[in-house]
């Protein structure tokens, strides 16, 4: 049986892919506007190869899902927005364009983060009620009372 990621290591998780998904899809500024291209929309200026090497970057953000413990569904969309990406990048000349703009590894580790943020958003079981405190201020408040009625 494997061991669960911690929590520490599934946020670890979170800033590496979100670092790995700025590389891909937006690192680099188009001069004049505010849009962003990233390293898989120029390999994907490759035909075929540039598209099928994008592919196998995406896989990276999938392989951590599982990683991290991902569920069925997420995975599964995960491959939904990779195959569109493939897809859409393998048509002529608006392929390019739709790479640029369709951005599945943002996609992807936003699908992740929202599934992880939800696990981490479940609140562990309140502590057990401190009886043993409540006896013992009991007890001390119960002796200081009657020292101060002998006392009197």
């Amino acid at each position: 049986m494997t061991q669960q990621p911690t929590e520490a290591q599934k946020r670890a998780t979170l800033r590496r892919l979100e670092k790995f998904s700025r590389y891909t899809d937006s690192s680099i500024g188009v001069p004049f506007t505010r849009f962003k291209i990233g390293l898989d929309a120029i390999i994907g200026l490759l035909p075929g190869v540039g598209d099928l090497v994008g592919l196998v970057l995406s896989a990276y953000v999938l392989v951590e899902a599982q990683r991290v413990g991902a569920s069925r569904a997420v995975k599964l969309r995960m491959l939904q927005n990779m195959g569109i990406d493939f897809l859409g990048g393998l048509l002529p000349v608006v392929g390019d364009a739709f790479d640029a703009i369709y951005k599945a590894n943002t996609r992807n580790t936003l699908l992740l983060k929202r599934y992880l943020e939800e696990q981490l958003a479940v609140e562990p079981p309140p502590p057990p009620f401190p009886w043993k405190m409540l006896i013992g201020l009991s007890l001390l408040f119960a002796l200081i009372t009657g020292g101060l009625t002998l006392i009197l």
